[in-house]
C-alpha cells in the first residue's frame, strides 16, 4: 500500500507554517529577530541564507502537501539530512563557541532535534506502509 496518512499530511502543512514563522523576521530584520534571541552578533547574510533554506524546504512542505508517497519519501529524507546536519551543526558550535550558549540555542537545539525525530519516525511508517 502506497498511502500518506492525513497526519502526515498535517505534519507537513504544520512543518511550512513553522519555517515560515521563524524564516520571516530571520529574512526581514535578522539583526533585530536574532538580538531578541540573544546573539550579540548577528551576520545578516548568514541569517539570510538560513531563512533562504526555511523558506525552500517549508514551501515544498506546503506545495507537496497532495503529493504521492514517493514524493514524501524524498521529501522526508531532505528533511532529515536538513534537521540532521542543522542540529550537528548547532550543537557543535555550543560545544565550541561559549558565546553561543544561550537558552534560545538550546531551545533551537531541542527543535530541530524534535522535528528530526518527527521526519524519523513518518519515514519509517511510511515505508512500512
Amino acid at each position: 500500500m502506497d498511502t500518506v496518512t492525513k497526519g502526515l499530511r498535517n505534519c507537513f502543512v504544520a512543518h511550512f507554517a513553522a519555517d515560515i514563522a521563524f524564516a520571516l523576521p530571520l529574512f526581514l530584520v535578522p539583526r533585530e529577530f536574532l538580538t531578541l534571541l540573544g546573539w550579540t552578533s548577528v551576520d545578516p547574510f548568514a541569517a539570510r541564507l538560513v531563512a533562504a533554506a526555511l523558506v525552500g524546504i517549508g514551501g515544498e512542505s506546503l506545495l507537496s502537501r497532495n503529493a504521492a508517497a514517493g514524493a514524501y519519501r524524498a521529501m522526508l529524507r531532505l528533511k532529515l539530512l536538513w534537521s540532521g546536519a542543522a542540529l550537528s551543526g548547532m550543537a557543535l558550535t555550543v560545544l565550541q563557541f561559549p558565546a553561543y550558549r544561550l537558552p534560545s540555542s538550546y531551545l533551537l537545539i531541542i527543535i530541530f532535534a524534535l522535528f528530526n525525530a518527527l521526519w524519523l519516525y513518518w519515514l519509517r511508517r511510511l515505508n512500512r506502509a
